[in-house]
């Protein structure tokens, strides 16, 4: 454990900066998600400053000094930005090395040759899931739209037949899977292994993405049966280069991190002694920052150099992956901030003594907590923050196998029900060329879908566990 985590946990577990009761903290956690949901639904404001101001409120309404609400906030935005904004930077320029390159195209077009017919649907979630694992959700969106366009034009499908797949498997990689900013910073918030969580995660999002995907795109398609517009089919990416990376190093290069996390936990859990060689050999290899650090290094040779891309391009692509992501590093820190509020005001605790009388299991608080939120402020990103936050003290007495399924709850949760505070929704109404009504029929159910059947699986699991 980092130095940095070990002065989170202290933090965590230092005392409340508040005596308020368990009446007046709820009324003030109430209070301040009002706050946050009311600036960026009413007044449109910045995510990042509603979250700021939301934390203020709530140790204002909680009774707490404002001087030390402050502290709480940057000490909460701080540790969080550096616990994740480096993973999240490094994953930003992978996803970048990827769009440039034509190595995304790649991987689309060698499936799409070898797929047809009833087939094209799995196809779809198939590439939109291996694509999703390094980039945003938004990045994906606008990488496989054109695909997405040209495949139900080309081969005569519903859109909604081609498109709810790849929508699918873009949405449970960024709610479930690491290295995506929510899953990471509820890792953090919860202190579980990064690698039992993304092993328990591909479990949950295998089942979790073919029903929410192919299965329920047959229904949709009969709701919904709408043309790919015409004039959203964009140029894509290597359409202006000369030669593109191979499928097979394409793919590889992709899921090196994933491979580099996944064969940390199995060493974890083989060896079960921290002090083995091997095992801290595979703690460091396995960490994210070396796996992510690792793809980037390997991707600027097996997909820049592949594409033919010069040391000044592959320069000038790396440094245009960082400006996109000013803001997700702000909204996640200032959720951070928010979390850190939360929990300075003794808000976690008051959650554990009142869980205490309740029959709904740990898991299932998690869940519903993260859909009230996601309800409220439509992004799943601040779902997942607050959230954790809230629940971080009932990881406590959990083991590994259920602090990692108590993540995968949170993150089940706030994916659920996409609506019109979502600017996911509007990509998406936009991109396809639907009326909010059909947008509803649609994307929203299937995200119902994604966060209901995720959060079903991960309480079987908690079951055999």
């Amino acid at each position: 454990m980092t130095s940095l985590s070990v002065e989170m946990l202290a933090a965590d577990a230092a005392e409340p900066i508040t005596s308020a009761g368990h009446a007046q903290l709820g009324i003030a956690v109430l209070a301040g998600i009002a706050v946050i949901v009311l600036l960026i639904t009413k007044f449109k404001l910045h995510a990042f400053l509603a979250l700021t101001i939301g934390s203020l409120a709530l140790g204002a309404f909680a009774g707490a000094p404002l001087d030390k609400a402050i502290v709480s906030f940057t000490e909460g935005l701080g540790s969080t930005v550096a616990g994740v904004g480096v993973l999240i930077a490094l994953g930003a320029i992978l996803g970048k090395l990827l769009a440039d390159s034509g190595g995304a195209d790649q991987i689309v077009d060698t499936i799409l040759a070898k797929a047809g017919g009833r087939s094209m649907p799995w196809a779809m979630v198939l590439i939109a899931s291996v694509i999703g694992l390094p980039l945003f959700f938004e990045v994906g969106i606008v990488l496989l739209i054109p695909v997405v366009l040209m495949v139900a034009k080309r081969g005569n499908y519903s859109l909604m037949r081609i498109g709810i797949p790849a929508l699918a498997g873009l949405s449970v990689m960024h709610g479930l899977i690491p290295p995506h900013p929510g899953p990471l910073v509820a890792i953090d918030a919860v202190d579980a292994n990064l690698g039992v969580t993304l092993a328990l995660g591909v479990l949950v999002a295998i089942p979790t993405v073919i029903i929410a995907g192919p299965v329920f795109s047959k229904y949709a398609a009969k709701w919904v049966d709408v043309e790919a517009p015409e004039k959203m089919m964009p140029q894509r990416p290597s359409e202006d280069l000369e030669k593109r990376p191979g499928f097979g190093v394409t793919v590889a290069t992709v899921l090196l991190p994933v491979v580099m996390m996944l064969a940390k936990a199995l060493v974890d859990i083989i060896v079960d002694n921290p002090e083995h060689t091997v095992q801290r050999v595979f703690d460091v290899i396995g960490s994210p920052l070396i796996a992510l650090l690792a793809a980037v290094l390997v991707g600027m040779f097996t997909l820049g150099r592949a594409a033919g891309f010069t040391k000044d391009r592959l320069s000038t692509t790396v440094e245009k992956s960082l400006a996109p992501i000013a803001g997700v590093l702000m909204i996640v820190g200032a959720g951070g901030g928010f979390k850190q509020t939360l929990i300075a005001s003794g808000v976690g605790e008051m959650v554990l003594d009142i869980s205490k009388d309740w029959s709904i299991p740990a898991l299932l608080l998690a869940w519903l907590i993260a859909v009230v939120i996601r309800l409220a402020t439509g992004s799943a990103t601040v779902a997942t923050i607050s959230a954790a936050g809230l629940v971080a003290p009932l990881a406590a007495d959990m083991s590994t196998a259920h602090t990692a399924l108590l993540v995968l709850a949170i993150g089940a949760g706030s994916l659920f029900f996409s609506h019109v505070n979502d600017a996911g929704f509007w990509l998406v109404k936009e991109y396809f060329g639907l009326d909010v009504g059909q947008t509803i029929k649609t994307w929203s159910v299937m995200e119902t879908i994604i966060s209901v059947v995720a959060g079903g699986l991960v309480l079987l699991l908690s079951l055999v566990l």
